[in-house]
């Protein structure tokens, strides 16, 4: 972890970026400490996506920054852990549909109300008004799109 005195020499992509995987290893460790089932960020990312959907595979490939075969990888191994279910799409024998199973959305579910307790936390330290301004500058269109 970088220490404080090292952040305050940081620009703004590598202050980003250091906050974003120490929040992610907090999240992720609060997870695997309560449950059996090792989800990787990157499921995390894939199941954020398709929460209270049924989207097509295509569609999250075009959707999520990962590359397609890892999108089949993940989905593959969301689907043995009994997270997704993989369908055909009703008249197009090609398409296959992804949506959560009882268990993935309970998952999810709980994982959610960990990252909403890890925002609490932040808040606590650093000021509700912080987090919300912070969240809204992160919301707000930079205009730096590739």
């Amino acid at each position: 972890m970088t220490s404080n005195s090292e952040l305050q020499n940081l620009d703004l992509i590598d202050l980003i970026s250091e906050r974003h995987s120490l929040i992610r290893k907090i999240a992720e460790k609060a997870w695997n400490d309560q449950s059996d089932i090792y989800i990787s960020n990157s499921e995390w990312y894939i199941m954020a996506r398709i929460y209270k959907k049924r989207p097509t595979i295509s569609y999250v490939t075009r959707n999520v920054e990962i590359s397609r075969q890892a999108i089949h990888k993940f989905i593959k191994n969301l689907a043995e852990k009994g997270l997704v279910e993989v369908n055909n799409v009703e008249n197009n024998k090609k398409e296959k549909c992804i949506e959560l199973t009882a268990l993935g959305e309970e998952c999810y579910e709980k994982n959610e109300d960990l990252k909403a307790r890890l925002e609490h936390k932040i808040a606590e330290k650093i000021g509700v008004g912080q987090v919300n301004n912070l969240k809204n500058i992160l919301k707000l269109d930079w205009g730096i799109e590739e």
